[in-house]
């Protein structure tokens, strides 16, 4: 899951937006500071998570310590104080589709109000009581046969067509979500899907026009996005991730799950031939026996199979989605998992596609200390924030949290439009 906050300095200022990344290993809040020529980050924070379990919050008190030491870590080194956030969210529970909507246009003329009925139109899906719909994210809008328009606003017709993807989730798990950040004293601007965050960080425009899908692999689940024209296409979420490396070395190697962590960051290889036979690495062992010395190629052994399994759900995903044709530019790798040595080669053998480590882009300040996969969806977070500003906020009272997405989605349009 994902946090985003706009800020009020400890003077009156507005310019400030901050990125919480919620997730299933570690909790990170990012400030960035909107500069005339982009953004500028001028803040971090960063502390273990050890309230959630496959992207989604099992422990909120938990959840809440860990929020609460970010920010003050984060605010301590910008300089500012964080009142309203947007928040992330990802698991196995979201699930994204194509709809298609169609309208005659009132006037003959597209108007604000033509544009949103038609994406009312699209999104009048059949819902289950238990979920609500996160984004409505247009793809292109058909005025009488014409396609490919993205921008319909005052072009001539009779008839009015939206292709949107729609993007819905638990509406407990986002609850959960709201009520951790609630609890530390903070307001909720916005929920963003995680994978979305991501893309605005790591993505460039020629590569969604060409088409792209994002494989973000954080610790507890594994977030795809596919971009083709310029707009997403397919988004879905799979429950693996890089604790699931972590445990297979834990066990295979008989040693504590936070030292296996710390073998699988200093010396993990996903692939074996990779590997020098004579490299050795020492293990320590539970219960004070003494630590062990193992060939590293063990380790890559151990590590191989996991990876090659969730990469292999990625393609098979990416397969279903029916959209493998069309992504020219191939696929980008993110995520803490990303940074695994021979990660990227495997992912290029497997899909037969160009692959490539996706690191933070577009951003200025302490680029040097956010340039990792690992800090992906935080700035994202903060350049989609900057990009999307409401002064709406999600408050524990509201009953129906959704309905102000609704009210959100309706503004970003007039927006846009």
């Amino acid at each position: 899951m994902r946090i985003e906050r706009q800020v009020s300095t400890l003077g009156k200022k507005e310019n400030l937006i901050v990125g919480v990344d919620i997730g299933t290993t570690k909790i990170c809040a990012i400030v960035g500071e909107i500069e005339e020529d982009g953004i500028d980050i001028v803040g971090i924070g960063t502390h273990p998570s050890r309230g959630l379990r496959k992207g989604v919050v099992v422990n909120i008190e938990s959840t809440v310590e860990s929020i609460k030491k970010v920010i003050e870590e984060a605010e301590l080194m910008a300089g500012c104080e964080i009142s309203s956030v947007y928040t992330g969210i990802a698991g196995g529970h979201i699930k994204g589709f194509n709809s298609q909507g169609v309208i005659a246009i009132k006037e003959r003329e597209v108007k604000e109000t033509d544009v949103r009925r038609v994406v009312d139109a699209a999104r009048a899906v059949a819902i289950p009581m238990d979920r609500e719909v996160i984004h409505i994210l247009p793809q292109e809008f058909i005025i009488d046969n014409q396609d490919g328009i993205k921008e319909p606003l005052g072009m001539s017709g009779v008839r009015l067509e939206a292709k949107v993807h729609i993007v819905t989730g638990a509406v407990t798990s986002a609850q959960n979500i709201i009520k951790c950040i609630h609890r530390t004293g903070l307001n909720v601007s916005d929920i963003v899907l995680q994978s979305l965050a991501s893309a605005e960080a790591v993505l460039n425009q020629d590569e969604k026009d060409l088409g792209v899908a994002l494989v973000d692999i954080g610790g507890g689940t594994t977030d795809i996005a596919i971009f083709i024209d310029g707009s997403i296409k397919h988004t879905s979420v799979i429950s693996l991730g890089g604790n699931h490396i972590t445990g297979d070395i834990a066990v295979g190697l008989r040693t504590p799950a936070a030292e296996a962590e710390k073998i699988k960051k200093k010396y993990g290889c996903a692939v074996t031939t990779m590997v020098s036979r004579e490299e050795t690495i020492e293990v320590p062992s539970v219960g004070g026996r003494k630590p062990r010395l193992i060939p590293r190629q063990k380790l890559a052994e151990i590590i191989e199979p996991r990876v090659e399994e969730i990469l292999s759900l990625v393609i098979e995903e990416i397969n279903a989605s029916g959209f493998r044709d069309l992504i020219a530019s191939g696929a980008v790798v993110t995520g803490g998992t990303a940074i695994l040595e021979g990660l990227p080669e495997m992912a290029e053998e497997l899909f037969d596609l160009p692959v490539r480590r996706g690191s933070p882009t577009g951003i200025g300040g302490l680029v040097d200390v956010v340039n990792s996969p690992i800090y992906a969806t935080g700035v994202g977070l903060v350049l989609y924030g900057s990009k999307n500003q409401t002064i709406n906020k999600f408050r524990l009272r509201d009953n129906h949290i959704f309905g102000k997405v609704r009210y959100r989605m309706q503004e970003w349009f007039s927006e846009l439009f």
